[in-house]
């Protein structure tokens, strides 16, 4: 509706509310799986005990996204069609290793979050003829846990100037198991791959961090925003947010 208003968009001649679907409003355990319509408000996922328990850090993303007029009209499938590569629901899927239900003219699949982005604003989504109809969230188990953080400008509805979100298992003091996200990190949304690596099966110490922390320098490229922040600023930030993301998670799956 903005982009239409605004003339970023090309006339159309008939909306259709999709918000009365059942499959695309449903917040249910399904086959092993936590399952999250695409038409799910922010605010319900926000505030979902299911959510709470199974995808703490997709739940803290929707509690910042917006104002709250905003949150009890917005959808999840929305924040992830657009293909921002900062998009907070977006950056807190990546971490929960998150997998999308699309429904087309032709036939349904369901695929990786990570297959539905092709650039900057640009979705895999073939125009007129496929849609999001919600995402399959592992569940989570003993001694597992995730954690969001964002850093954003004062007014309510910015994008972000970086988030954060992971995902550990632990077995004592231990990680068994790392998945990471960090927005804007490039062109798409992308798991921290380099830093994954070197946090599994490793002892949780600052040590680990710091080398966490190099190598995802090393394969983020972070830019500068003339709204937002320089790429030195968010340099500047990542090393305190994944220090403190990932003690957050950590503590959380003891």
């Amino acid at each position: 509706m903005l982009d239409l208003r605004q003339g970023r968009h090309q006339t159309v001649h008939t909306l259709v509310d999709l918000n009365e679907i059942p499959e695309m409003i449903a917040l249910e355990i399904r086959e092993g799986e936590l399952f999250v319509g695409a038409a799910v408000p922010l605010s319900r996922i926000a505030f979902s005990t299911l959510v709470q328990e199974h995808a703490q850090s997709l739940a803290e993303a929707c509690q910042v996204i917006g104002g709250t007029q905003v949150r009890n009209m917005a959808t999840l499938g929305g924040n992830v069609a657009h293909a921002l590569p900062a998009a907070d629901g977006t950056i807190a899927l990546m971490a929960l290793d998150t997998r999308v239900e699309v429904a087309g003219v032709e036939s349904n699949r369901c695929v990786p979050l990570s297959d539905l982005f092709l650039g900057p604003g640009q979705s895999a989504l073939k125009v007129g003829q496929e849609l999001i109809v919600g995402f399959n969230i592992p569940l989570c188990r003993p001694n597992q846990a995730s954690a969001f953080q964002r850093i954003m400008c004062a007014q309510g509805i910015a994008l972000p100037i970086l988030n954060l979100a992971v995902w550990v298992h632990r077995r004592a003091e231990s990680v068994v198991d790392v998945r990471l996200a960090v927005g804007p990190s490039g062109p798409t949304p992308q798991r921290i791959s380099a830093a994954e690596e070197k946090i599994r099966g490793q002892a949780m110490t600052p040590e680990i961090c710091s080398q966490a922390l190099e190598a995802l320098l090393r394969q983020v490229h972070f830019r500068t925003s003339p709204h937002r922040a320089s790429a030195e600023y968010r340099q500047h930030l990542v090393a305190s947010m994944l220090r403190n993301t990932l003690w957050t998670a950590w503590q959380r799956a003891k």
